[in-house]
């Protein structure tokens, strides 16, 4: 398997970790008594941490179609060789961003967030730039 299809496989389990995570989470409350329909979309109604955990979440499955999609271009252009180097790293970054984002939301772990997402958006970027490039 390809770095870059490693990729897609990996961050795609990391966000269902995270929706598991929360599917988890409810229903320790909900065999506590909580109804099962009484859940913020958001999970702040939970605790500050099942809101970090929600929102971590969301940052992955907000991203993720563009990952994929930037990737299965290059796969099926059989120009993996763009995204191969960088797919996994892009995954650890993003990995990180996560972990650090349920751990703490203090100006420092903010700070090394965005330094883990800033990788991810300037990799996609360039791999867009060259997929286009190398369609010309």
């Amino acid at each position: 398997m390809s770095p870059s299809l490693t990729a897609v496989l990996l961050y795609a389990a990391w966000t269902l970790l995270l929706l598991s995570a929360i599917a988890a989470l409810r229903a320790y409350h909900t065999l506590d008594g909580r109804p099962a329909n009484a859940f913020a979309v958001g999970g702040d109604d939970v605790s500050a941490f099942s809101g970090r955990l929600c929102r971590a979440h969301a940052n992955c499955y907000e991203n993720l179609p563009a990952f994929a999609a930037i990737l299965f271009a290059a796969m099926l252009a059989g120009r993996s060789d763009i995204t191969d180097p960088l797919a996994l790293w892009l995954v650890a970054a993003r990995a990180a961003q996560s972990t650090v984002h349920l751990w703490s939301t203090s100006v420092p772990a903010v700070i090394f967030r965005f330094a883990c997402l800033a990788p991810q958006i300037t990799i996609q970027v360039w791999w867009l730039a060259q997929l286009l490039g190398a369609t010309r």
